[in-house]
């Protein structure tokens, strides 16, 4: 690698201001201070929607940041796109700088690979996402947080390299100095590197920290190692196994080593077998259809020659199941070390398992080496005192986290989080997955909760295992953490997310004006569980009861998460009551929680209320989505506005006709009203 770093190229200064990014793209050089304020908490869904990423080739390039929403008091209150096709591409940019948080959201390493393919050589942010920056460095990206570094590199200095290795570990750094990951696997396969493990004398430790220990076979590990960790499993889904395949061929052509142990390896076709029936009002193009269908293809085919177990599509529709509830309620048991190419993998947490999301380039040198890359990160301990009040679940807990300022303000990135206490003991696994699946919306590198009686019953009647607790299956009473937040049950009510942000949490009984809504939707890997549709159930079983079916105009989905969970729900009847009460129900799959099935919005003035764990612009299609529980949403689908089942139980349909009302008048709260900063 050279010694000095110079730019060849332009400066992209990802600003909060519409004009400010029309400027630079039309031609014009600005200063950092001209374009303040940049960005924050840019996710990957803005940096390459949806739509792109049926792309896995060159041709990314043409479209990053195009989902790319500045908010700087315009009078749209949907915010501004001024990123158009290929503009950055023909910008000649060379590098590009946003504010805290860049690349939240999904693990999808078409957002550093489509800068890549732009011209982009260097990614500098005041903080970064761990999966994002990690992905980065993989591909050869230089990154930085220092953006001092891009004031400089703009005046013309030339800038020593080990400014970009600032914030590498040593391991990082040599990936980094090997021009990717796959110039270090070169290395480590031809036996000129052997990849480092800690030595430390034996001492306390959390639980995760012991699950990694023991998968490297050493006494300790701690907070700021670097290793290649062997894994119980590793899988992918369709959208982002054919990229994984493309960069092997091109990495090492005809002569791609074998995968190595191909029966801890799994692939899932989950994220667009519904994308068909979205397709026909015209809003996908053919061409995206087909592109959707290629990468079911290429998937398959590498199942077929490698002897990789797939779910693929089911035979009535949709698939076998969502690639995290399959992997929940078939493979990953506690202490075991779980890898997959999607942000939600901590959902496997529930049983303790330390799950983590990698990128494409990461998942490929995975199935070569048997092994993932990790930085050992601190843990945050969210100690969860007492007991969730009745009607309040886990996904109103995870929107409280997500609200708090410690998270929101991105100090929990790439943490280890921990949740224990008496509440973490009342919930069910199902619920517990909800908490560790929306870990990936703190930011965190995963979700843990040790393995307890609850996880003894679950694997059980859940999956006929008889497993025993062993005794070091817990965290140590010494063990040291990064940071605890202490939280009192007792106290959270119901809550929602308001548009834009998981992070926009209001409390339901406080928010100010009726919210009426077009479309309810109970679905994706968070919201389409046994006790997440056993939720939805009781609401609307409860409806009939009182003469109440799914509200005028309003269109409610519910999804089964797998094909185990339909069979469970048909046998407790409660198919009978859903059908009953108007809803549209899915066979398994991601679909609209990817904008890629039944339940996505179609207009910008649609509002939706939804299970599932994200909602940043674009995500599901045009339209404002809140977020909530699965009883909100059922609740909120009888109602035909925003309310929670206990509300609902105390005043009844009387504000139904108000909510209405309010619609007509213009007078419903929306984005720009609601929410809490995103």
């Amino acid at each position: 690698m050279q010694a000095t770093v110079r730019l060849d190229g332009r400066v992209l200064w990802l600003s909060d201001r519409a004009e400010a990014m029309t400027r630079q793209l039309a031609g014009e050089t600005l200063t950092r201070a001209e374009a303040s304020p940049l960005r924050d908490q840019i996710s990957t869904d803005e940096m390459t929607p949806a739509r792109a990423c049926l792309a896995f080739d060159d041709s990314l390039g043409d479209y990053i940041y195009v989902g790319l929403r500045c908010n700087d008091g315009m009078a749209e209150p949907e915010g501004v796109f001024p990123v158009k096709p290929k503009a950055v591409r023909e910008g000649g940019f060379a590098l590009s700088v946003a504010g805290l948080r860049r690349g939240k959201g999904s693990s999808r390493e078409a957002s550093p690979f489509a800068e890549w393919c732009a011209g982009i050589r260097i990614v500098i942010a005041e903080s970064f996402e761990r999966i994002y920056a990690q992905n980065c460095q993989n591909l050869g990206l230089l990154t930085s947080t220092d953006l001092s570094l891009a004031e400089r590199l703009q005046a013309g200095e030339a800038v020593p390299i080990e400014a970009f290795l600032e914030d590498c570990d040593p391991l990082g750094e040599a990936i980094v100095r090997s021009g990717g990951l796959f110039g270090y696997t070169r290395r480590r396969l031809s036996g000129d590197m052997v990849p480092p493990k800690p030595a430390h004398a034996p001492g306390a430790m959390t639980y995760g920290e012991k699950i990694i220990a023991r998968a490297l076979g050493v006494d300790r590990i701690r907070a700021g190692d670097a290793a290649f960790v062997p894994a119980d499993w590793r899988f992918s889904h369709e959208y982002v196994t054919p990229m994984a395949v493309s960069v092997l061929r091109h990495a090492f052509g005809d002569e791609m080593p074998a995968l190595h142990d191909p029966a801890s390896v799994l692939c899932f076709e989950d994220h667009l077998t519904h994308l068909d029936a979205v397709s026909g009002d015209g809003s996908r193009t053919p061409q995206i259809v087909d592109a959707a269908r290629r990468l079911g293809s290429v998937q398959r085919a590498f199942c077929a020659e490698q002897g990789v177990r797939l779910h693929g599509r089911a035979a009535g529709g949709g698939s076998e199941g969502i690639c995290h509830a399959l992997m929940l309620e078939r493979y990953a048991l506690p202490g075991q070390v779980v890898v997959g190419t999607d942000s939600h993998t901590p959902h496997c947490g529930a049983v303790g398992a330390f799950a983590f999301g990698v990128g494409a380039t990461e998942m490929a040198n995975a199935w070569l080496t048997g092994d993932a890359r990790l930085s050992v990160p601190g843990t945050c301990l969210i100690h969860l005192r007492a007991r969730l009040p009745a009607g309040v679940g886990a996904k109103d807990l995870a929107l409280h986290l997500l609200h708090l300022p410690y998270i929101r303000e991105g100090r929990a990135i790439g943490q280890i989080i921990e949740f224990s206490g008496g509440a973490v003991a009342h919930l069910s696994t199902d619920e517990r997955a909800t908490l560790t699946n929306m870990v990936a919306e703190i930011g965190g590198l995963t979700g843990l909760v040790a393995p307890d009686a609850e996880t003894v019953r679950y694997l059980r009647e859940r999956r006929g295992i008889d497993f025993t607790l062993e005794a070091w299956m817990n965290s140590d009473t010494q063990a040291s953490y990064a940071h605890v937040i202490e939280i009192d049950c007792a106290r959270l009510g119901a809550m929602v997310a308001s548009p834009g942000d998981p992070g926009n949490g209001v409390v339901l009984d406080e928010l100010p004006a009726a919210v009426p809504i077009d479309i309810a939707y109970g679905g994706s890997c968070t919201g389409s569980k046994r006790d997440d549709l056993r939720a939805c159930h009781d609401v609307l079983a409860w409806g009939l009861s009182r003469g109440h079916r799914v509200a005028d105009g309003v269109r409610f989905y519910l999804q089964y998460g797998s094909e185990d969970v339909r069979l469970w729900c048909e046998a407790q009847g409660y198919a009978d009551v859903f059908r009953a009460a108007g809803v549209t129900m899915l066979s398994p799959g991601c679909g609209a929680c990817v904008n890629a099935g039944p339940g996505v919005s179609t207009a910008p003035d649609d509002v939706v209320i939804s299970a599932q764990n994200r909602n940043f612009p674009g995500r599901s299609g045009p339209g404002q989505m809140w977020l909530g529980s699965p009883a909100t949403v059922a609740a909120s689908a009888l109602a035909g506005y925003i309310v929670g089942f206990d509300q609902l139980r105390r005043d009844g349909f009387a504000a139904y006709a108000a909510g209405r009302r309010a619609r007509q008048c213009g007078d419903t709260l929306r984005t720009s009203r609601a929410g809490s900063g995103g």
